[in-house]
């Protein structure tokens, strides 16, 4: 069985945002930071870690194993629970986090407190320093 922790950073609403995913069990610890390309909501960012965490478990073949996901964020726990959301800003992000958990043998989805996702939070905000970084560098040669 695998763990894996989720959360996302974004500075402004919406704006640059970044993801952090830790990864543990059977002998793995992988912490990942993925700075996020598109401005986004908070909301969207969460979504995201959660679609980036699964895409780097499907990239490195790891899919064979159950899988649980905390999260901090109640609104995406509770939109892959039920498979639903109120906001068809999120469909797209919902449909593509369940066609990823297609390839698990089974998942647990469960909210946790932010003092207990205290790691994917540090990752998290780096990457949102490394997105925040290049924004600025692109900023910049926009005005000159």
């Amino acid at each position: 069985m695998l763990r894996m922790y989720t959360d996302a950073s974004t500075k402004s609403n919406p704006g640059p945002s970044g993801a952090g995913v830790i990864i543990i069990g059977n002998g793995i610890h992988i912490q990942l930071s993925f700075p996020l390309e598109k401005e986004m909501s908070n909301h969207q960012a969460e979504f995201d870690a959660v679609l980036s965490g699964l895409g780097y478990l499907i990239a490195n073949q790891l899919t064979h194993h159950e899988l649980v996901i905390y999260s901090d964020s109640k609104i995406v726990v509770s939109a892959i629970e039920r498979n639903y959301v109120k906001n068809t800003l999120f469909n797209e992000y919902l449909s593509a986090i369940h066609r990823q958990l297609e390839l698990f043998p089974s998942f647990i989805i469960q909210w946790i407190s932010e003092n207990q996702n205290k790691e994917a939070d540090h990752f998290a905000r780096q990457a949102l320093h490394k997105r925040l970084k290049k924004w600025s560098f692109y900023q910049k040669n926009e005005e000159d």
